[in-house]
């Protein structure tokens, strides 16, 4: 079997959390980030993170930190995404998630990748759409670098341009956000 990659997506500005680092905020004593990390290490054979800022911090995890790639700082998700494609073997596949998720599920990759395998390409479901929550082979590549280069920017619309499968998940709560300062509190 190929490979299978995590990329933690921490990339972003963190606006709806005013502008903080959402993945070095912390919930429990620990950073978001941290969570993620311990959710997906199981689940594959290395992990990188997707960041723009604070390199160094995220460097402190152990794991190869990814900036976005040049022309494309800060130009969401499917940046980090092509980021991490690149840092891909060649017959590798890359497990996603937002730094923000820290209760995924234990079976995530094992299910995206059931779904993904015909396609090369499933993201994430239980009561709605968790596209970041996501699957992508290496071979997507190059599709996903034309139309970022193109100005596509929404990571729904581009993986449902293309042959995907969808996990369903029963729990809508594994795969919340936590994208406001409150959200971190109990």
């Amino acid at each position: 079997m190929a490979e299978l990659h995590a990329l933690v997506l921490a990339g972003g500005r963190g606006s709806r959390m005013g502008g903080v680092d959402k993945g070095l905020q912390l919930l429990d004593g620990r950073p978001l980030v941290a969570h993620v990390i311990e959710r997906l290490a199981p689940q594959a054979a290395a992990v990188l993170i997707s960041a723009n800022r604070h390199l160094d911090a995220y460097a402190a995890f152990g794991h190869p930190v990814l900036p976005d790639p040049p022309g494309l700082e800060f130009a969401g998700p499917l940046a980090g995404m092509l980021a991490g494609m690149r840092a891909l073997p060649d017959d590798a596949w890359l497990l996603t998630a937002p730094c923000d998720g820290p209760y995924l599920p234990a079976d995530l990759a094992r299910r995206l990748l059931a779904a993904a395998r015909p396609h090369g390409l499933a993201f994430a479901r239980a009561a709605r759409k968790h596209p970041t929550h996501a699957l992508l082979h290496a071979r997507l590549c190059e599709p996903l670098a034309a139309h970022l280069r193109g100005g596509g920017r929404a990571v729904l619309r581009w993986m449902t341009s293309r042959p995907h499968g969808i996990a369903d998940f029963d729990d809508e709560a594994a795969f919340a956000n936590l994208n406001h300062p409150a959200d971190l509190h109990d």
